[in-house]
């Protein structure tokens, strides 16, 4: 039987004729009709004026950074529940990341520490929220904080495209927000990101930084060091085609996840991660914790890693990871309890019904057996 993936790209016929399109074209590069216009579906689908296709989520979250004036002796709040790339360009900066523990009622930042944090340190430039696996965190909450301390605020929505919050789409709600739109992502362009914004200045400064600072003139002339962050024309005609299907995804991956739910029921031990709004969640992954710990989340993978399924743990705190450990952590003790117990199962939205029942059967199997099989 073939390998079920956690997360794979689903390439359609579709897809295939929307790069052979930009290839006919010969718009290759540098930029061209199609990432504008790419640029411009996302934006109005979140109803957001301004956006910018870039390299990668991590390139949107360091030029975000960089325009809100982030550098060195700054100090940047970020979840510890996500991926390292929420906290590295904090660093790109020479600036501190300030990390805070997640809430259990969806996993994400915990807004009772976040004004905490905010409360205790004066050197606070920014926050960056993160919406984790898909769902968004309590952003009325957390938009109110960065309002009463007068703090900027990023929402990492990478993993959130098509998710909503009482109605407010994702990428919608923060002073910059950016999606991610890597291979693994609800929508890909293999690689690539978009960093959007109400505030068509910040845009604009983004914009030249991320096409080496160059000044508009004839020749070549530069004030400021910048980077190569655009996205090709090639990828955007992907992501335009990819981006025209995203509830068909959205809905097939609700499907894993709601399949999971039922068939985990009855079950003693497992859990599905929390949906605080179900209609609002996009599903990128369906997440299980464990009552067992850490050693029954390992023979899971392993068992399943045996079959030639891909299984994950959830994210490692970054409080946790060595390169971080000697930054601040404001809590820490669920994100600790949440990887210890927590499994990310195959989500795909390419998966079929007999592919996730083969997952199902494993998981089960081990569990009603106290991890035997």
């Amino acid at each position: 039987m073939p390998r079920i993936y956690l997360s794979p790209p689903e390439i359609t016929a579709q897809d295939h004729a929307g790069v052979e399109a930009v290839l006919a074209s010969n718009w290759v590069a540098p930029v061209g009709p199609h990432l504008t216009e790419f640029e411009a579906a996302v934006a109005a689908s979140v109803g957001v004026p301004h956006a910018l296709a870039l390299s990668a989520g991590t390139a949107a979250l360091h030029l975000a950074l960089q325009v809100l004036g982030v550098g060195p002796g700054d100090e940047v709040i970020c979840p510890s529940m996500t991926f390292v790339a929420s906290a590295n360009p904090i660093c790109y900066l020479g600036a501190e990341p300030v990390f805070i523990d997640s809430e259990p009622r969806s996993w994400n930042m915990d807004p009772d520490l976040l004004e905490q944090a905010l409360r205790e340190r004066p050197a606070i430039k920014a926050v960056i929220v993160v919406h984790l696996y898909g769902q968004c965190a309590e952003m009325e909450r957390i938009i109110a904080l960065c309002r009463k301390f007068g703090k900027p605020l990023v929402e990492d929505a990478a993993e959130a495209l098509g998710a909503r919050d009482h109605g407010r789409p994702a990428g919608s709600m923060g002073d910059l927000a950016f999606f991610s739109f890597n291979g693994n992502k609800i929508i890909t362009t293999s690689g690539g990101g978009m960093l959007l914004s109400h505030r068509g200045d910040l845009l604009e400064r983004a914009r030249y930084l991320s096409a080496q600072a160059r000044e508009p003139v004839r020749h070549y002339e530069h004030k400021e060091i910048g980077y190569n962050y655009r996205m090709s024309n090639v990828l955007a005609g992907l992501g335009l085609s990819q981006f025209a299907d995203l509830q068909r995804r959205i809905q097939a991956r609700r499907r894993h996840f709601e399949g999971y739910a039922t068939a985990f029921a009855g079950l003693e031990g497992i859990a599905m991660m929390p949906l605080v709004r179900p209609d609002e969640a996009n599903y990128w992954l369906s997440c299980v914790t464990l009552s067992a710990g850490a050693s029954m989340r390992d023979r899971v993978i392993a068992a399943l890693e045996a079959e030639d399924i891909e299984a994950r743990p959830l994210w490692k705190p970054l409080h946790l990871q060595p390169v971080f450990r000697d930054r601040v952590c404001y809590g820490g003790g669920l994100a600790e309890t949440l990887f210890e117990q927590g499994i990310c199962l195959p989500s795909g939205s390419g998966m079929s019904e007999s592919e996730r029942g083969r997952v199902i059967h494993l998981v089960a199997g081990l569990l009603s057996q106290g991890g035997n099989l």
